[in-house]
C-alpha cells in the first residue's frame, strides 16, 4: 500500500508515494514536478528509520541531556515558561518557528504565542528567505504570493529572466518547466556571480559582481525604455508612479552599469532586447538578489522592470519569486511572523486583531502588538531587556543564522532553550530541553507551494513510540499553562484556520480537506467552498486600493560591507544539489551525505594561484566576525574576486553579515568582505 504526499524539502513540494518501509515513488498528477523527483526526494524515505531519530524527551542534567518521560519534560517546560514570565513578564519568553512547518503547525505556533504566552516575541527562519520579495510585492502589488501564476506557465515563456536562483541544484524538478520553455524556442538568461548548474544551461548569464544585482535591473530598465520596449499602454491603464520612475533611472547607461557590475554592455543591451521582444515574458527573483541589505529595494527594481514591460497580471507573463523552503509560503501567511496575524493580516491593525481575537474566544486588547523580526531577536536573547527563556520549532538557527557564532553565544546565555526537532541539530543540542518530533510522512497537514497552492501532506507511516506531533505538544503545554482552545488534531486545527483566515489577503475558508483530496490542491485566494480558486492573481486588478501596481523609485548602493585592503574578496554563500537548509534532516541520509560529505571553499584558478592553494588543501576564510576552514575546490565557475561556500554545513554563517535590510530585515547573507589563506596545520602538544 502506498501514500500519495508531498517531499519533506523545497518549495515545489514535489509529489510523491510512500510505501512501506519508506519506499518512495513520484506522483505524475501533481504539475510542480510532472513524475520527477531530485536526489534529495528519492532518498526522503531513509530518515524515517535513521538511527539519529529522537524517540524520547531530553532534558540535561549536570550538564549533561538525558533522556525522560514527557511528564518530566512538559513540567520542565512550563515550570520555566511560568518562573521567567513572573520575573520578566510575557517578553521573557520567544518562540521561533520555522519555514517547514505545515500551515496547521505555523497556525497553532503563532497563536501559542500570541494567546498562551502573550509574548509578542515570535519569528521564523523564513524571514531569512524570502521577506525582502514578499515585502517588494507588498508595496508594489499590494499582495505577496511567491509565484501569482502557476509553475507551469513557465513551460510557455518565450523569455525568462532568472536573477541569484539557482534552481537546477536547489529545486532539479522546477527546471523541467524552463527546459520545455526552451525546447520551443524559448531564452533563458541567469542573473549570477557564479557559472552554476543553472547559468550553464542559459542562453545569456550576466555574471555580476555579488551585491550589483541592483544596479543591473537599473541598467535593463534604463535600456528598455532607452530602446523604446516599455508598454505605455498598460503603464497607463494599470500602474502609478511611471514618470518619477523613467527620470529615475536615466543615470544607468549600460557602460556605468558595466563599471559598477562587471556584466558587459553589450550583454546587457542583448538582455534588454530578449526581454522587449513581444512573448511571452517572466522575470524571477531568488535569493541571491534578495538576500542583501538592499534585497527589498533590489527586487522592486526587477518588479519596476517588468511593469515597464506590462508583464505581471498579464495571461502567460509576469514576475515572481522562487521560494525555497518548503512551507515559505504558507509559514508566513498564518501568524508566525513577528508582525502578522492568519489570513496575511496584520497585527497592528484594529479590525484584524477583531477578527482573529473572535475566532481565537479573547479579548483583542489581550494579544500582543508587533514583535522584532528574527535575527533581532535572536540577537537579542539572554541580554539586558531580551528573552530569558526560547521555545525552538523546526528550525536551527545556531548554523543557519548569520553571524552564527553570535547566535550561539546568545542561545548559551539563555535561562531556559526548549528544541522541539526529530533529530538532535546544533541548536537542539544547546538546549535544556530536546522533544522529539514526528516528521512529515507521520502526520496529516497542509502546505503551500511557491505558486501558491494548497497541497495535502498525509500520513503514511506510524511514527517511532514516544515520539509526539507539534501539535498535541503545543495544545498540552497550552492547557498546562491555563490556555483553553488547542486543538491536537490537524484537521480541526485547519478548520479554525480556515475561519481565521476568512476576509484575509491569504482566504483559506474555501478550502478544506475533503475538497484537497478531492482536487489535489487549491489555489488562494479561496474565500468560499464554490470559489474555483486563484490560480493566476492580478488579471482584473492589482490588491492596492486603486487597483493599480505602484512603480516604487530605488537607487543603487554598495553592500553594507564592501571589500578593502584587509579583506579583499567578496564571499557569497547558496546550496549544493545533494543538502538542504542547515543539513540537519540531509547531512543524516547516507546517500546525500556520500554525495556531498563535507564544505568547501570555492577559488577561482587565478586566486588560488595567488594564495598557494591546490585542490583538497585546507583554506581559513576569515571575515570581520569569525573564521571559518574547508577544503578547496578550484573552478572557473566562480569569478577572480569572490569566493563561494555552501551553508548546509556550519562554518559559511559564522562569516556572513548581519547587516539588515532596513524593510525586510532580511540579512546579508549573500555578499561580506573576506580574506582567504592556507590553513595553517593543527600543531599536537608531546
Amino acid at each position: 500500500m502506498t501514500t500519495p504526499t508531498h517531499c519533506p524539502y523545497c518549495a515545489l513540494q514535489c509529489g510523491m508515494n510512500v510505501a512501506a518501509g519508506g519506499v518512495i515513488t513520484p506522483r505524475e498528477d501533481v504539475p510542480a514536478n510532472g513524475g520527477a523527483l531530485c536526489q534529495k526526494g528519492w532518498t526522503a524515505g531513509e530518515l524515517l528509520s535513521s538511527p539519529e531519530r529522537l524517540t524520547t524527551p531530553l532534558m540535561r542534567t549536570g550538564g549533561e541531556l538525558v533522556p525522560v518521560d514527557w511528564e518530566t519534560a512538559l513540567s520542565r517546560i512550563t515550570g520555566e515558561i511560568r518562573r521567567i514570565q513572573a520575573g520578566h513578564g510575557p517578553d521573557g519568553v520567544a518562540v521561533f518557528g520555522g519555514g517547514g512547518l505545515t500551515n496547521e503547525k505555523a497556525y497553532q505556533l503563532g497563536k501559542f504565542a500570541r494567546v498562551a504566552l502573550r509574548t509578542s516575541n515570535i519569528d521564523y527562519n523564513g524571514r531569512f528567505c524570502m521577506s525582502s520579495a514578499a515585502a517588494a510585492a507588498q508595496r508594489a502589488f499590494g499582495l505577496d504570493r511567491g509565484l501569482p501564476f502557476p509553475v507551469t506557465d513557465l513551460a510557455r515563456a518565450d523569455v525568462v529572466l532568472l536573477a541569484g536562483g539557482n534552481v537546477a541544484e536547489t529545486m532539479p524538478p522546477f527546471v523541467r518547466h524552463l527546459a520545455e520553455a526552451r525546447r520551443r524556442g524559448g531564452r533563458l538568461i541567469v542573473i549570477d556571480p557564479r557559472e552554476t548548474a543553472t547559468a550553464r544551461q542559459a542562453d545569456l548569464h550576466l555574471r555580476l559582481t555579488p551585491g550589483t544585482d541592483l544596479a543591473l535591473a537599473l541598467g535593463l530598465l534604463h535600456l528598455v525604455i532607452a530602446d523604446g520596449h516599455a508598454d505605455e499602454e498598460y503603464i497607463a491603464a494599470r500602474t502609478t508612479g511611471w514618470a518619477e520612475i523613467a527620470s529615475s533611472v536615466s543615470a544607468y547607461w549600460p557602460e556605468r552599469v558595466e563599471r559598477v557590475t562587471g556584466v558587459p554592455a553589450a550583454d546587457l543591451r542583448r538582455a534588454a532586447r530578449l526581454l522587449g521582444a513581444p512573448g511571452n515574458r517572466v522575470i524571477l527573483t531568488a535569493r541571491g538578489a534578495e538576500q542583501q541589505s538592499k534585497g527589498t529595494d533590489t527586487v522592486t527594481a526587477f518588479i519596476n522592470l517588468a511593469l515597464a514591460l506590462g508583464l505581471p497580471g498579464t495571461p502567460g507573463s509576469g514576475w515572481g519569486c522562487v521560494t525555497g523552503q518548503g512551507n515559505g509560503q504558507g509559514g508566513r501567511e498564518h501568524g508566525q511572523k513577528a508582525d502578522q496575524l492568519p489570513g496575511y493580516r496584520r497585527i497592528d491593525d484594529p479590525a484584524a486583531r477583531e477578527h482573529v481575537a473572535r475566532v481565537w474566544g479573547v479579548d483583542p486588547a489581550d494579544l500582543p502588538g508587533p514583535g522584532p523580526s528574527a535575527y533581532e531577536l535572536l540577537d537579542s536573547l539572554g541580554g539586558e531587556g531580551g528573552p530569558r527563556a526560547l521555545l525552538v520549532f523546526g528550525s536551527n538557527p545556531a548554523v543557519s543564522a548569520p553571524r552564527a557564532g553570535r547566535i550561539a553565544r546568545r542561545l548559551r546565555a539563555l535561562d531556559f532553550l526548549c528544541v522541539s526537532d526529530l533529530v538532535l541539530s546544533e541548536t537542539a543540542a544547546l538546549a535544556d530541553v530536546v522533544l522529539p518530533a514526528a516528521q512529515w510522512a507521520e502526520e496529516d497537514g497542509t502546505m503551500t507551494n511557491l505558486e501558491g497552492r494548497v497541497l495535502r501532506r498525509r500520513r503514511a507511516v506510524e511514527p517511532p513510540p514516544g515520539v509526539r506531533t507539534d501539535l498535541w505538544v503545543l495544545a498540552e503545554l497550552a492547557v498546562r499553562l491555563g490556555a483553553r482552545g488547542f486543538r491536537r488534531e490537524p484537521y480541526d486545527v485547519f478548520e479554525e484556520l480556515r475561519r481565521a483566515s476568512a476576509g484575509g489577503a491569504a482566504d483559506y475558508s474555501g478550502i478544506g480537506y475533503e475538497r484537497l483530496d478531492r482536487e489535489g490542491g487549491v489555489f488562494w485566494p479561496c474565500p468560499a467552498e464554490g470559489h474555483p480558486g486563484t490560480p493566476r492573481v492580478f488579471l482584473d486588478r492589482f490588491a492596492t486600493p486603486d487597483g493599480r501596481a505602484r512603480f516604487v523609485p530605488v537607487d543603487h548602493r554598495a553592500p553594507a560591507e564592501d571589500v578593502d585592503e584587509e579583506y579583499p574578496l567578496y564571499l557569497t554563500t547558496g546550496r549544493v544539489l545533494a543538502q538542504y537548509q542547515s543539513g540537519a534532516q540531509t547531512r543524516r541520509i547516507r546517500p546525500l551525505a556520500e554525495a556531498a560529505p563535507e564544505p568547501f571553499v570555492e577559488l577561482h584558478p587565478d586566486l588560488a594561484e595567488r594564495l598557494a592553494l591546490a585542490p583538497g588543501d585546507r583554506a581559513r576564510v576569515t571575515s570581520r566576525r569569525g573564521t571559518a576552514e574547508a577544503p578547496v575546490r578550484i573552478s572557473t565557475a566562480i569569478r577572480p574576486d569572490t569566493v563561494f561556500m555552501p551553508f548546509h554545513w556550519p562554518g559559511a554563517n559564522l562569516l556572513t553579515s548581519d547587516a539588515l535590510d532596513p524593510v525586510s530585515r532580511m540579512p546579508e547573507f549573500k555578499v561580506c568582505a573576506v580574506r582567504v589563506q592556507a590553513a595553517r596545520p593543527v600543531e599536537v602538544a608531546p
